[in-house]
């Protein structure tokens, strides 16, 4: 039975049933700040396990998972993988223990036909009434179910003892036996063994308890059911696999690895192969789903995945292939996931950088490890650590490295150790940072059990006051000066969304007064935060709800504009460009997406100037509510970390742009006025940003600019039109006159140069020359080293120049020296940092800015210990 049919036989069987099936989540999860990934199927249905019931109380669904927690037993076991598929079937306070074990079992031994004895269940140790289920019902045999404790059999596991708080209940296992032949063959060997015998295929998790402070569980009103599935495990166990490898669904892609091997002449071990190929679908299918690699969060996960494939790859050769085996991992999946099809080319463009990328760092990096290594034995885990941590390179890499250089095994296993030490303080430190609690049901900060607030596009209205807060409290009645949170059914106020501000505005109830200062949305429910400027309001009562419409409409402006911006660039760049993130203020926009490169003046302008035809043809705005395969099967753009109802809002300027958007729009383009570009820039490998604004804040920019112009040319004492020629000739005469200076500093100098060389000092034989000199530029240094150059067969030139406000450093060695080891950029590198500064160069010739003047001398005689450590080392 192929993969395929197994996935559309699961969610059949369970339409059967009366649950709605559903598509698969992004990988992205949205609203959701506990996780970088989706890791599960209930993950997107959080708002329903938490009594936010949206027309259905039964769902299914394959979804989507990608994992990281356990890299290291990718290709190891049989079992394991990073992206993976999860059959999960839902209940949401409807069907409990009873259909949810009966309904699991008769999928797997009718719809699968997996024999009955083949099958082992568990269940929690007090669980005795699912345990009755099993042995009363289903007629399973004694002997083939074990009970077992809060470790393997609670969820979130030990959450009785641990935490957290929230739901939680006791789950019960199906596995497949392999055979006593299978493992470690022990008499008694049952599920809790980890030998490799017994494979687990289906985790049934008994939502019922609500756990508070103390360990304390408190029966749920609403019992849920979610269970999962792995795809790949039931694909394995029911086409008679031993490992899920094996399965069809890889068949393509460990064909095209074997292809890329013969081609590249290098051998890889089985679990090389199976790295790569559960990597490389995690990798087009995260991408597929907009995260690309970069250096954060999740484009980070991605950017290490093809980094880690990439260099199994390059240990064994010259040249990686890791972006050929795209086709294999659409081929193998396209029939189910259809957008792979035309992503496919826009997936391996990022995998080929990255890996190009990566291949420069080794190049680049592996003799500088070397260096370091050699001259600091002591320090291996923190060296190890910085090439990971800093440059990207690998721990395999990075030890393989070291044991070319004839580093023991034993002091590279004790460094890595360390390594993966500091690697973990500072993942804590970073989750620390962020929401990546792992707490998949975290608690809401206030007391919402209101329904969701009905939003009403327009500029007032009458609503009806829900909730009060002061701080997390709930409150009855609040005064003057209060600073409060406040919840009603209704309101005209958008909660800042999609990128979009929330309004701000006023509460009016006779001469009592609310300032909304920001809206915000938990959960559906509007929180609208501010102070009471007069009176007092109290629950229950009806208030006059009025939005700043000024402000309103200025966003407004913005995310018109924005939605323009990104059809243009569309059109110019290409499809690839994906949006990765926007603000939508009331004096900008900004948008992120991806692309390469920078854009280039012509291709800026072209932009603004499409965006601009499109303002000025007053084109309506068309705001229509549609199923959701409908707006895609008309196009419409979404944004990938959004998720999606099953009907959706679609946004529409004519044919030129058509989005899902739930935010604030004008009612034609025209409205707009206008949009300039501010600005554009990279905030992330293969992520540019652009920053623009509109209507009357665009037209002050061109005012601005246009009063800049004018005073310039004022100071030129030219007409505006003639500003560009004035200056660049004004530029070449300015280009002159320094050259002269120079070259007339540089004849004054020349007298000098015998002297300088005559106070030179010699360390271990090594000639050292310096000099620091007043006001001299750049070009004079180097101009003067080379002077010295031809006077000194031998020697480490350093020379050195103070301005006002700025200080250069210029280091030149002779070519005998660099055979040693002594090397300009090397010096360079130690001594910038004692003057705050920065800088680079070759071997022969580098140098060093800095706005900081006052160390120059201090460290210029700091080259003479780093020589000596030349020949100590």
């Amino acid at each position: 039975m192929k993969t395929a049919e197994i996935r559309r036989k699961f969610l059949e069987f369970f339409a059967s049933k009366n649950h709605s099936v559903l598509p698969s989540d992004s990988l992205v999860p949205k609203d959701d700040p506990t996780v970088l990934f989706t890791t599960a199927g209930m993950q997107q249905f959080k708002k329903q396990f938490l009594g936010q019931l949206e027309g259905f109380t039964r769902a299914a669904t394959s979804q989507k998972c990608l994992r990281t927690d356990d890299l290291d037993e990718v290709g190891k076991t049989a079992f394991h993988h990073t992206f993976f598929e999860m059959l999960g079937n839902f209940s949401f306070g409807d069907y409990f223990k009873k259909d949810a074990i009966a309904w699991g079992w008769e999928f797997l031994t009718r719809i699968i036909a997996i024999p009955q004895e083949k099958l082992w269940v568990s269940v929690y140790k007090d669980d005795r009434e699912a345990e009755d289920i099993w042995i009363k019902e289903i007629k399973i045999d004694p002997k083939k179910l074990v009970r077992l404790g809060d470790k393997s059999n609670f969820w979130p596991s030990e959450a009785k003892q641990k935490g957290p708080n929230g739901p939680c209940g006791p789950c019960s296992e199906i596995f497949y036996d392999y055979g006593e032949n299978v493992g470690c063959q022990k008499t008694g060997c049952n599920p809790d063994c980890s030998c490799g015998r017994f494979a687990e295929i289906w985790n049934l998790v008994f939502t019922q308890f609500n756990r508070k402070d103390g360990g304390e569980l408190e029966p749920l009103p609403a019992k849920n059911i979610d269970t999962g599935m792995g795809l790949e495990r039931l694909a394995a166990v029911a086409q008679g696999k031993p490992t899920n490898f094996e399965i069809d669904l890889f068949e393509p892609i460990f064909s095209e690895i074997n292809t890329q091997e013969v081609q590249a002449n290098i051998s890889l071990s089985k679990r090389e192969k199976n790295i790569i190929a559960d990597h490389i679908r995690a990798i087009v299918f995260g991408i597929a789903d907009g995260v690309v690699p970069s250096n954060e969060g999740r484009g980070y996960v991605m950017k290490r995945l093809i980094t880690d494939i990439t260099d199994i790859v390059l240990e064994k050769g010259d040249n990686s292939f890791i972006y050929k085996l795209v086709p294999a991992v659409v081929t193998a999946m396209k029939d189910t996931y259809e957008n792979l099809v035309k992503k496919q080319n826009n997936i391996a463009t990022w995998i080929q950088k990255t890996e190009e990328g990566y291949k420069k760092v080794r190049k680049e990096r592996i003799p500088e490890l070397k260096k370091e290594a050699q001259t600091n034995p002591s320090e291996l885990g923190r060296i190890i650590f910085k090439y990971r941590d800093t440059y990207g390179l690998t721990l395999a890499a990075a030890n393989s490295t070291l044991l070319s250089i004839d580093i023991p095994e034993e002091a590279i296993k004790n460094a890595t150790a360390k390594a993966e030490e500091l690697m973990d303080q500072q993942r804590e430190k970073s989750r620390a940072a962020s929401k990546m609690t792992g707490d998949v049901f975290m608690a809401d900060e206030l007391n919402l059990n209101v329904a969701k607030t009905n939003f009403l596009d327009q500029d007032e209205a009458k609503v009806k006051i829900l909730k009060l807060f002061i701080g997390n409290t709930d409150k009855d009645r609040v005064s003057q000066g209060d600073e409060i949170k406040i919840v009603m059914d209704k309101t005209p106020f958008y909660a800042e969304s999609g990128g979009q501000m929330g309004d701000t505005g006023v509460i009016e109830s006779g001469s009592n007064l609310i300032e909304v200062t920001q809206t915000q949305k938990i959960s559906g429910v509007f929180v609208h935060v501010g102070t009471v400027k007069k009176g007092s309001f109290k629950s229950d009562e009806t208030v006059l709800a009025k939005i700043d419409k000024e402000r309103r409409m200025a966003i407004m402006r913005n995310h018109t504009g924005t939605h323009l911006l990104q059809a243009a660039l569309r059109q110019v760049l290409g499809s690839h460009v994906q949006q990765q993130g926007s603000l939508v203020a009331k004096d900008r926009l900004r948008f992120d997406f991806t692309h390469p490169k920078a854009l280039k003046r012509d291709e800026l302008i072209e932009i603004e100037d499409i965006v601009n035809r499109n303002i000025r043809t007053c084109t309506p705005i068309g705001k229509k509510e549609m199923p959701l395969a409908e707006a895609q099967k008309q196009g419409a753009l979404a944004f990938f970390a959004e998720k999606y109802n099953q009907k959706v809002r679609v946004v529409s300027m004519g044919e030129f742009s058509k989005e899902l958007c739930g935010g604030t729009h004008l009612n034609n383009t025209g409205e707009v006025g206008l949009l300039k570009i501010i600005s554009e820039s990279a905030i992330a490998q293969g992520i540019r940003r652009l920053e623009a604004t509109t209507g009357d804040a665009a037209l002050k920019m061109v005012h601005d600019a246009e009063q800049t112009l004018e005073q310039v040319a004022q100071a030129l004492k030219a007409p505006v039109d003639e500003v560009a020629g004035r200056l660049e000739a004004q530029q070449k005469r300015i280009k002159q006159i320094q050259k002269q200076l120079s070259e007339s500093k540089l004849q004054e100098v020349k007298s000098s140069v015998v002297d300088i060389i005559a106070k030179s000092k010699t360390v271990k034989g090594v000639k050292i020359v310096s000099h620091v000199f007043d006001s001299l530029d750049v070009e004079t240094l180097k101009r003067i080293s080379d002077l010295i150059k031809q006077k000194t067969k031998s020697a480490v030139i350093a020379l050195a120049a103070k301005q006002e406000k700025n200080a250069f450093v210029v280091v030149s060695v002779t070519d005998d020296l660099i055979k040693k080891n002594i090397k300009a950029n090397d010096i360079i590198e130690d001594i910038a940092p004692m003057i705050n500064g920065s800088g680079g160069g070759r071997p022969t010739l580098a140098q060093a800015g800095s706005k900081d003047v006052k160390d120059l001398n201090k460290a210029l005689d700091e080259i003479e210990n780093i020589v000596k450590g030349k020949f100590n080392s």
